[in-house]
């Protein structure tokens, strides 16, 4: 009991110190490392256009009309939550359906048919895999550049903007292989969305 009693002010003076160093000062060690050189990144690389917040290049937006690219298929629950201010907030997760129910070949299906169905120019050509199919996050805000090039002569048709162009979009909002060597290309949607509407002056 006496060792017990010794070793107290022992143990609560390390936990002290352990509460101290890694809750207090290794927290404002890594705030202050991202703040002083990542800042972008640390803020949430948060895309803003004349001083406007118009979004994150890591979380995906949803696109429908003709005029602009879209992204994955977005599982996002439709019960949102306001908030204080005014914003609300959207849940998001991965669908657990498996590939070999009806009711995922079903989805895959309409998803397709409406793919084939606003890009007319494409003919039989194999419909991108990305387009048809929910991320694991239900928030990916990339598409492969095969998904990308897909979407071209139906933004082209209904922009006007040419093909060139809109290549020359897509070849800006391409991100390379990390280290060049793992994973794929990939092109940030909303990055083509906004050079499109400043193409057109919008």
């Amino acid at each position: 009991m006496k060792t017990f009693v010794r070793m107290l002010p022992r143990a609560f003076a390390v936990l002290l110190a352990a509460t101290v160093v890694l809750g207090v000062a290794y927290p404002l060690v890594i705030l202050g490392v991202g703040q002083a050189f990542f800042p972008y990144q640390a803020n949430g690389s948060v895309i803003e256009v004349d001083g406007k917040a118009v979004g994150s290049e890591l979380l995906a937006q949803w696109f429908s009309d003709d005029g602009h690219m879209w992204g994955r298929v977005m599982d996002v629950d439709t019960s949102s939550i306001t908030t204080s201010d005014g914003s609300s907030t959207l849940y998001a997760t991965p669908s657990n359906l498996s590939p070999a129910s009806d009711k995922y070949s079903q989805l895959i299906a309409e998803r397709a048919a409406k793919l084939r169905a606003a890009n007319p120019d494409e003919g039989d050509t194999a419909i991108p895999v990305d387009l048809v199919t929910c991320s694991g996050s239900g928030l990916d805000p990339d598409i492969s550049v095969a998904a990308a090039e897909y979407q071209i002569p139906r933004i082209a048709a209904a922009t006007g903007l040419s093909t060139d162009k809109l290549e020359s979009i897509v070849d800006d909002a391409t991100t390379d292989r990390f280290l060049g060597v793992f994973g794929e290309n990939t092109v940030n949607v909303l990055k083509v969305n906004l050079a499109i509407d400043a193409a057109l002056g919008e």
